[in-house]
């Protein structure tokens, strides 16, 4: 009888993963504080989608994605952004911590999209650590992130960083 091969999953750990016990858990990734936003560049919209936690937002459901944008084809093809955004309580309350960008591209007719995984990965951890990186995000894009964030909650907003404040400018 053939035994099923056990796949590594990636789990997402609510809470400190050491509570209570000394070792169970350690190395584990905390994502309760991280947030995917993605913008639609075309439609100048920004929405909450958990579903990218796991490359499963309703962006990238049902598309092969590629390394090399040349492998999509142009015609039909919509520019997004991935955005990790992390939050974290300070003194006067939470604030935005960490915000990074990740570029897509799709083309839902032909089911084919241009994304950078390595990349993906690299700015979810960067945002986890308040890193804002969203220099090469189109000033209009800039501009719908701010709005969302600023909407979400203006409290945390007023409290964030004068970088990201700086960053988002327009």
């Amino acid at each position: 009888m053939a035994e099923k091969k056990k796949k590594a999953e990636f789990n997402i750990i609510k809470n400190a993963p050491t509570d209570g016990h000394k070792s169970f858990g350690t190395g584990a990734l905390n994502l309760e504080n991280v947030s995917p936003v993605i913008i639609d560049v075309n439609e100048g919209t920004a929405v909450v989608d958990i579903g990218a936690m796991h490359a499963r937002s309703a962006v990238e459901k049902r598309v092969r994605f590629f390394p090399d944008r040349s492998e999509v084809p142009e015609e039909g093809a919509k520019p997004y952004w991935l955005v990790w955004v992390t939050i974290e309580r300070g003194e006067n309350g939470p604030y935005y911590h960490g915000v990074t960008a990740c570029e897509m591209v799709v083309n839902k007719e032909k089911r084919r999209g241009y994304k950078s995984l390595p990349e993906h990965v690299n700015r979810l951890d960067k945002s986890m650590k308040g890193h804002i990186i969203v220099d090469h995000m189109d000033d209009r894009s800039k501009k719908v992130l701010a709005d969302f964030l600023k909407g979400h909650s203006s409290e945390m907003w007023d409290l964030s960083s004068d970088e990201l404040k700086e960053a988002l400018k327009a």
